[in-house]
């Protein structure tokens, strides 16, 4: 496993939208990826916020439209953006690029000023001809060439997410198409602050190139670096880091759940490489490595002093290869030799007993954001009476896909988590209606591996009286990181915000007390066993 990315990870909290609402946020898709019907009415409304005036009305199609997508759905018809798709919706095909500007145009009820520009590809006179008139005069979409708009090519993630960030006037956000992670734009020119000691700063480095004996031998960029990295260690803060080009590609691997190294999720704690959890599976854990576990040495070298990111780089290495870690343990000190291997992090693993499913969150990333809900809606047809969410031993990951594990379980609009900047207070809050009623009875397993998002999931449901929290008291890991992407392909991870829970409680360095506390001790599952008794 390899670590740093990892434990990036257990620090990476990023809300649906921690200051604004972003396309990004609610178009979830990669550059590459084929945006469907469905997918292009959600966003779309979304971004406009709009809501239906007569809500619940029949809609015209001839098969039924799934229920989380309705609320969407209904707006479209109402304002006779969805003629163009017939009797059928079928949400799940491919949108073009004529039906989508076609729809976006009919949402905002807008029409041309005239039709002057011609293109072959396109009916002379149709709805279509008008609404990519509209399009291409807003500056929303480029023709593909000067005389074909290309309006029966499907939509791609890439080219969908510029559509409708020009749609709406989106400029200050934008993802990259970076997976999943949320990135900010920074245009240095605004910055107001002046470097502090910058004067010193722009001396030495000049005194430097003009005077040092092997000023041919210096390296920019590792300078340059390293003054950053400096800059960020400075604050003290575990979870604000800076990453280099290749750090920064391999974290965003990390969050799709492709990782290399021993298989172990870390955290900086007082200064020590501290173990949060073993990946299961992984050689980590086969070694016998637990939650808490410092890691005071590598293969004989001392990590004292260090900071995190070479504390890390000591641990990585490549595939096949052994590292001898030494352990401090509640007090004592031994030493434990772990092999190095590629790894795919699994996201959800689901079980039964009897017929109570035991659905195990491994990491909240791009899986659970897919997956989890069609996994709910399985278990809806099914008419299950229980169910056990098990977060132990979860790192966290993605606010977004906590979200939609909590909407799964509370009503559509409920509060998730609070998040405090230093200029501004937002409520998260679950944006598709719940799957699973009152009627099925829930718990949810935690112990001190359980962290960030799978602490906004225990204390979301655990405020809203949803559920029992069975287990151990979990983590403490409150706040949340933003990614901001540079142009050389570096990025600074950096903490902006805390979150607390929807009845206002703080966690970080506090975590979620249980409502049944069960020690994790010895061969039997006692806590799973309680909850199992509690929701059958």
């Amino acid at each position: 496993m390899h670590l740093r990315f990892i434990a990036f990870i257990v620090s990476l909290l990023l809300p649906i939208s921690a200051f604004a609402a972003s396309v990004s946020d609610v178009l979830r898709i990669d550059a590459d990826g084929i945006i469907t019907r469905g997918q292009m009415i959600r966003s779309a409304v979304m971004l406009l916020d709009l809501k239906a005036k007569s809500p619940n009305v029949p809609l015209p199609f001839t098969r039924p439209v799934p229920t989380a997508l309705k609320p969407f759905v209904e707006v479209a018809h109402e304002r006779g953006a969805l003629k163009q798709f017939g009797e059928n919706l079928y949400q799940a095909q491919k949108i073009t690029r004529g039906e989508t500007v076609l729809f976006l145009t009919k949402l905002k009820g807008l029409s041309p000023d005239d039709t002057s520009k011609n293109f072959s590809d396109i009916k002379r006179g149709s709805d279509v001809e008008r609404a990519v008139q509209i399009a291409v005069e807003k500056g929303w979409i480029k023709p593909i060439s000067e005389n074909i708009f290309g309006a029966r090519r499907v939509l791609t993630g890439r080219d969908g997410i510029l559509l409708l960030q020009r749609f709406i006037g989106e400029k200050s956000v934008s993802r990259e198409m970076q997976g999943d992670i949320p990135t900010v734009t920074i245009t240095f020119e605004t910055l107001s602050s002046i470097l502090p000691k910058q004067d010193v700063l722009q001396s030495v480095w000049k005194i430097i190139n003009t005077l040092y004996i092997h000023r041919d031998e210096i390296d920019e960029q590792e300078a340059g670096y390293r003054a950053i990295e400096a800059l960020v260690e400075s604050l003290k803060d575990p979870y604000s880091t800076f990453l280099r080009p290749i750090n920064t590609r391999e974290f965003t691997t990390s969050i799709d759940g492709e990782v290399s190294g021993i298989g172990a999720q870390v955290e900086f704690i007082d200064g020590v490489l501290t173990i949060l959890s073993p990946i299961p599976g992984s050689p980590a854990e086969k070694a016998g490595l637990l939650p808490g576990d410092q890691i005071l040495s590598v293969d004989g070298t001392s990590l004292k002093g260090l900071g995190f990111m070479e504390s890390v780089e000591q641990v990585r290495g490549p595939q096949g290869s052994t590292a001898v870690l030494h352990i401090r343990r509640n007090g004592g000190e031994f030493d434990v030799t772990v092999a190095r291997d590629n790894i795919r992090v699994p996201e959800i693993e689901v079980s039964f007993i009897g017929e109570i499913p035991i659905v195990k969150i491994i990491q909240f990333g791009r899986t659970t954001e897919r997956e989890f809900r069609d996994l709910m809606l399985d278990f809806q047809k099914k008419k299950v009476s229980g169910l056990v969410l098990d977060l132990r031993n979860n790192p966290g990951g993605l606010l977004h896909a906590a979200e939609i594990v909590v909407s799964n379980f509370l009503p559509l609009g409920t509060k998730v988590a609070t998040i405090l900047s230093p200029t501004s207070e937002k409520e998260e809050i679950t944006r598709d209606p719940p799957t699973l009623g009152e009627n099925v009875s829930l718990a949810v397993l935690i112990n001190k591996g359980s962290a960030s998002a799978s602490e906004i999931v225990a204390g979301a449901l655990q405020d809203h009286h949803r559920a029992k929290i069975i287990g151990m008291q979990s983590f403490g890991k409150g706040t949340v990181q933003q990614l901001v992407d540079f142009t050389d392909g570096s990025s600074l991870k950096l903490t902006i915000a805390e979150w607390l829970t929807p009845g206002g409680r703080t966690i970080e360095g506090v975590g979620i007390k249980p409502d049944i506390v069960i020690e994790g001790k010895g061969d039997r599952d006692e806590q799973l066993l309680r909850a199992l008794d509690l929701v059958r």
